[in-house]
């Protein structure tokens, strides 16, 4: 005597082991807590020292920088190691210094593409990430340290940048 399931019993099967399946492969899957950026606060006397700090914080935290970007790490990359960056930057792009160089990857990412890395990095001043000209500076003294001496202050223009 051969038992016949029913179709719709069937059915039901295959969604909760369907269901089931990709409940187990999404716990396999490691996740990450996302916290809200801290407020940025920043201070007219701050000084290039200061500038420097914060920009590691911004990059750690609020300009997400170090989702794609690494320091020191070598192997596959998403998008070029930061690790001496001030020191690169000044042969990247003729007539531009190193300072104007970093400045308009962060505000014009796509106008120079680093050859061995495809375009994708977001222009960091516009939504989602959104940082003010004033993160940006402090961002850009963190750069200047990795393999320089910063001299960025509050006092920086985007004229001095050569950005627009």
């Amino acid at each position: 005597m051969k038992l016949a399931v029913p179709i719709p019993l069937r059915i039901a099967a295959l969604v909760l082991g369907t269901t089931g399946l990709y409940t187990y492969i999404g716990q396999l899957v490691p996740q990450k807590e996302v916290l809200p950026p801290k407020e940025t606060v920043m201070r007219q006397d701050m000084t290039t020292g200061d500038l420097v700090k914060l920009g590691d914080e911004i990059t750690h935290g609020k300009g997400l920088c170090f989702t794609c970007h690494t320091v020191g790490k070598k192997g596959a990359l998403r998008f070029p190691d930061l690790e001496g960056i001030a020191t690169r930057a000044t042969s990247r792009e003729p007539g531009k210094t190193a300072l104007q160089y970093m400045a308009q990857s962060i505000y014009h990412p796509n106008d120079f593409i680093v050859p061995g890395f495809n375009p994708g990095m977001p222009q960091i001043d516009k939504p989602p990430i959104g940082l003010t000209d004033q993160e940006i500076l402090a961002v850009l003294a963190y750069l200047q340290s990795l393999g320089g001496t910063a001299d960025v202050t509050l006092k920086t223009t985007k004229q001095d940048l050569d950005v627009q």
